[in-house]
């Protein structure tokens, strides 16, 4: 008998919504059959069998929500004993009698007869398979109110089991942490927002931001409408960032007007390369050289350690507006790419985003994020830090203007950017000698070719 368990599939995800089951109770499944597809954060996950044998429990229903950790499915694989496919991480052995503790006292609360039987661990985590695309973004249900294994008595905290563990390795006491979730629940989040010295204080009378209220409405002149799971990560993301990052933003407006006559010169031959050339290759062609020679800007700070994390890879993240909400994809390795191969990635990672086919690995590990909000007209904007990122770059709309040069009036093609930094790792001084030399890359678009 197997206990399939959701698994922690990366980037903060830590919760999914049933999505659509391929199987009913009682029939047969082959290992790496999708079972059940999970629509979480930002992706839509297939997810598979991990063994072949018989379906004898769907831990969620569709349109219920599921967390990390908890049930997803058993399967009879004709032994007597459990197995439990552990999620997330493999375990350290030194880790193995407190998690034993943990899975005790989860089996306690487990009303259902056939989580009450004796587990043993598996190395194997469960896989998640292929992403599927859906045009449907479902609302989050009301999670059950039944007590669920990452539900601790005794008055205890409650935890997930992944947030138990990273709590563990990170020596933060559970008990001075207010969960984000469920019931007060404790996540994986919060765990990381502790870790950076960001712990809440439970003892203080003032409200915290998850605690304010709306005040009273004329209800029925309102309409209310549930976020979608996308929506609640981006305002995950956003409050994180501006609640760690001390953030600034330099703006500034460069002459491009030789960079829009190159363009309009390289559209044939980006023709016969079949890709559409746009500005914003060119522009991260740029930027990335501009990293080169400023390496801060490619890095990341690590609060807890007090250590800046210097990386040796450039991947370039692309903000991209879709109708369900802002998806961040990134280039990989961007700095051993071509102009056209930008170009051609930068349409690919788009099209993903807008059908709901991006995976979990082109949003991870992006180093340095770029959106543009030129697109809609817009010059200026604030843009905020992807953490763990150091810094990104707002891209306004190119016109033309009537500037001075050479004492003379003439008009000129002029880019308004903006780069927002993290304060604590950046200071001015540094986001002003990387514009400099940004503007001499984007001033002179022969050195983009060169380089």
């Amino acid at each position: 008998m197997i206990d399939f368990k959701f698994a922690d599939i990366g980037e903060g995800i830590h919760e999914g919504v049933i999505l659509k089951w391929m199987f009913e109770v009682g029939d047969k499944v082959e290992e790496g059959d999708t079972i059940v597809v999970v629509e979480t954060d930002k992706v839509n996950a297939e997810i598979p069998a991990p063994e072949s044998g018989t379906l004898k429990k769907r831990g969620a229903e569709v349109g219920e929500t599921i967390h990390v950790g908890e049930t997803l499915a058993v399967i009879d694989d004709g032994s007597e004993e459990v197995k439990e496919e552990s999620p997330g991480e493999d375990k350290p052995a030194d880790d193995k009698q407190d998690d034993a503790e943990d899975k005790k006292t989860d089996q306690d609360d487990e009303e259902d007869d056939d989580a009450k039987e004796s587990k043993k661990s598996d190395d194997n985590a469960s896989v998640v398979g292929a992403l599927e695309s859906s045009d449907e973004i479902m609302e989050a249900s009301n999670e059950h109110t039944e007590q669920s294994e990452d539900k601790v008595v005794n008055e205890k905290v409650l935890a997930t089991p992944v947030a138990r563990k990273m709590a563990k390795d990170k020596g933060v006491d559970l008990k001075t942490i207010k969960g984000s979730g469920e019931n007060g629940r404790i996540m994986k989040a919060d765990i990381e927002q502790a870790a950076e010295g960001k712990e809440q204080d439970t003892s203080t009378s003032q409200p915290s931001r998850a605690t304010y209220s709306m005040p009273k409405m004329p209800e029925d002149r309102v309409r209310r409408e549930k976020i979608s799971k996308l929506r609640k990560a981006v305002v995950t993301a956003m409050d994180k960032s501006n609640t760690l990052i001390p953030a600034t933003t330099v703006m500034d407006e460069f002459d491009v007007t030789d960079l829009v006559t190159f363009r309009k010169e390289q559209k044939s031959r980006a023709q016969n390369h079949d890709v559409k050339l746009t500005y914003l290759p060119l522009i991260i062609k740029a930027v990335i050289l501009t990293m080169k020679e400023y390496p801060i800007f490619n890095a990341s700070f690590d609060h807890e350690k007090e250590e800046i994390i210097y990386k040796d890879f450039i991947n370039i993240g692309i903000a991209v507006d879709t109708e369900n909400g802002l998806i961040v994809p990134n280039i990989k390795d961007a700095d051993r790419k071509s102009i056209f191969e930008l170009a051609k990635s930068i349409d690919e990672l788009a099209n993903k985003a807008r059908e709901r086919k991006v995976q979990m690995s082109d949003l991870q590990n992006t180093t340095f994020s770029i959106t543009n909000y030129g697109a809609f007209g817009s010059k200026l904007g604030t843009p905020v830090i992807n953490h763990p990122e150091v810094a990104i770059l707002g891209m306004g709309a190119i016109t033309k203007k009537p500037v001075v040069v050479d004492d003379e009036i003439v008009i000129r093609d002029m880019f308004p950017i903006s780069l927002t930094i993290d304060h604590r790792v950046i200071d001015g001084g540094d986001a002003g000698r990387f514009l400099v030399k940004l503007r001499e890359y984007l001033s002179d678009p022969i050195a983009l070719l060169l380089n």
